[in-house]
């Protein structure tokens, strides 16, 4: 039979195994090879929470979800058209995240007795008791003939067992019709000082590809064409990396060093390890013992004349609570990031959340504002990053950056930008001794001079204890205090005419209005898109500014009958919204630990409109 190729504009794929199977590694692969090839991108991690859960059980799935498009794609996509699965456990958690008639490639070798117990099918087998009835179901012994590929080199079976993935990844390049060439290139710069693993591995890929071309399994192969994307220069970020360089970016505009600050937390930590790359930027890291030393680390070195930033997710925000307090008083230029993940407590450490929005707002004793930015996606990182440096020097006051796992942990591809296009930040140090008052504001932008240590003439005083209008002194004055506070929530509103007006994508009045923040962009555009194509009145607006709000959003709101807010929480942004404008609003709010699906928004937005 004549082998068909299919040409599809979109195509999702999921990669699962053990935590210990290289399946980010797999998917990293194939990502970077899709985009090279040209078509957009956008993935969805999915780690275990174990750091190392019993191998062959639900708990210990590893997966790595991309979408490869081409056209402008805004998410990972919603069901997957193809699964690799590398054993039953793999293949029981991916079912309920795949399209009714998608292909099943399984590691029929990793079938047996044993791990069918481990991931809980008792005496069943998915293979053959019509689990799978609905699926075109390709069974590769991948490990068999893994080791086979490779048996020449004498390896131990257990270091040939681990060069699987690299034998799925090759049959994934031959099934959707691209070249191995740039993991083979890979392999060759990560393996350079051990050759024989790097020939095994490289040995794997030729054979898994091999095996799809030789082996008469399979009916058809898929061709995603290249997208049209705006022209210019890209590389695929996540959305760590995104924000670490956004802010980097924003510190040498400034010329002023970044001191980045933090203690390592799931999924925040990646920040670090980025930063840590940059050092040549002007850049010092720094791994603290806690979360409070690492708050209060930053908060130091913003005194000494550094951006100081730190990093962590929910958790450790309330560990520096009491710190984060300390940069509010002294009023010094700090970005918290903030990567939020399933909650309460430990919660679910590797899944996604947006749950932590009143605690950025509200999250500290007294009357204690912060800035408060949320990126809208794995590249708007950098640009988020930046203006949260922008408007803490300008504010001389904290920002914290509102990602969140999915964003953090997604990559997608992104436009180089020309630093010379974006806004300037200039920083001034108070030097002038004479008549120096440490907390006379700037009319303009309410915000104190930054004097920094060793200034002669410009010595002041420090710390949490209520300061003075004007001269900085330590003061206990009730009316004092009341005009301090008063002024510290001033400034925080005052940026609401700097920060630009909201935007609107669609109509700018109608039947409804889909307002979201942060990581719920793609799904809500995909979904608004895909409603307008069909007539309904449907517009789209999502909130990257939060604190302050923009200052037409209560206007915006006024034009639409009504307003959906789709968030990852029980309803945070819907009860800032009623309180602040009194507008009614329905909500769609879920807890999964994962993105919405495309479907969830249109399917209520739809509800909404009357069918």
């Amino acid at each position: 039979m004549p082998l068909e190729i299919k040409e599809k504009e979109t195509v999702t794929i999921r990669f699962a195994g053990d935590s210990g199977d290289g399946m980010q590694l797999t998917g990293n692969q194939f990502t970077t090879t899709s985009a090279l090839f040209g078509n957009d991108i956008a993935t969805l991690p999915d780690y275990p929470a174990e750091i190392r859960a019993p191998a062959g059980t639900l708990a210990g799935v590893s997966g790595f979800q991309i979408q490869l498009a081409g056209k402008e794609i805004h998410t990972p996509g919603d069901q997957a058209d193809c699964l690799f699965a590398m054993n039953p456990a793999a293949l029981l958690a991916s079912l309920p995240d795949l399209d009714s008639d998608a292909i099943i490639v399984v590691n029929k070798d990793a079938f047996t007795a044993q791990n069918l117990k481990k991931a809980g099918c008792g005496e069943s087998n998915p293979l053959e008791d019509g689990t799978l009835d609905s699926y075109k179901v390709y069974e590769v012994p991948i490990t068999s003939m893994t080791v086979k590929s490779i048996e020449e080199l004498g390896l131990p079976k257990k270091q040939a067992d681990r060069c699987k993935n690299f034998f799925a990844l090759g049959l994934a390049y031959w099934i959707f019709g691209h070249s191995h060439k740039t993991t083979e290139a890979w392999i060759d710069q990560k393996f350079g000082k051990a050759p024989q693993i790097a020939e095994a591995n490289r040995k794997a890929l030729h054979a898994g590809n091999a095996y799809g071309e030789t082996v008469d399994i399979f009916q058809e192969t898929y061709k995603v064409p290249t997208a049209t994307l705006p022209p210019g220069k890209y590389r695929q970020f996540s959305g760590n990396e995104a924000v670490s360089f956004g802010m980097v970016t924003a510190a040498n505009s400034a010329r002023i060093p970044l001191y980045y600050a933090s203690y390592p937390i799931t999924p925040a930590s990646d920040i670090l390890h980025s930063m840590a790359t940059l050092r040549g930027f002007n850049v010092t890291t720094f791994q603290a013992e806690d979360e409070i030393a690492a708050m209060s680390a930053a908060v130091g070195a913003a005194f000494s004349g550094a951006l100081g930033v730190t990093g962590t997710s929910g958790p450790g925000v309330c560990l520096k609570a009491e710190a984060m307090g300390l940069g509010v008083i002294t009023e010094l230029p700090m970005v918290i990031v903030n990567v939020q993940r399933g909650g309460p407590s430990t919660g679910l450490p590797t899944k996604t959340e947006q749950s932590d929005l009143l605690q950025a707002f509200f999250g500290r004793n007294g009357e204690s504002p912060l800035i408060i930015v949320a990126p809208q996606s794995p590249s708007d990182g950098f640009h988020i990053g930046y203006e949260a440096v922008r408007l803490a020097l300008r504010a001389m006051a904290p920002v914290m950056i509102l990602s969140d796992g999915y964003i953090a942990n997604g990559a997608e591809p992104w436009r180089i930008v020309d630093v010379d296009d974006l806004p300037s930040i200039d920083v001034e140090f108070h030097t002038d001794a004479e008549n120096f008052m440490p907390y006379k504001r700037d009319p303009e932008t309410m915000a104190r001079p930054w004097a920094i240590p060793g200034t002669p003439g410009c010595e002041h005083r420090i710390g949490g204890i209520e300061k003075e209008e004007n001269t900085g002194n330590v003061s206990y004055d009730r009316d004092n205090h009341h005009l301090m506070c008063l002024a510290r929530h001033a400034k925080i509103e005052k940026l609401s005419e700097f920060i630009p007006l909201q935007e609107v994508y669609g109509d700018e009045e109608g039947e409804l209005l889909i307002l979201g923040w942060g990581g719920t962009y793609g799904s809500i555009r995909s979904a608004v898109e895909a409603l307008r194509d069909q007539g309904k009145s449907v517009s789209h607006s999502q909130l990257r500014y939060l604190n302050p709000f923009p200052r037409n959003l209560g206007e915006i709101l006024s034009k639409f009958d009504k307003v959906l807010i789709p968030e990852i929480n029980l309803g945070q942004l819907s009860m800032l919204i009623k309180s602040k404008y009194m507008k009614p609003v329905e909500q769609l709010n879920i807890l999964k630990g994962r993105p919405f699906k495309i479907r969830e928004i249109y399917e209520k937005a739809t509800e909404i409109l009357g069918g």
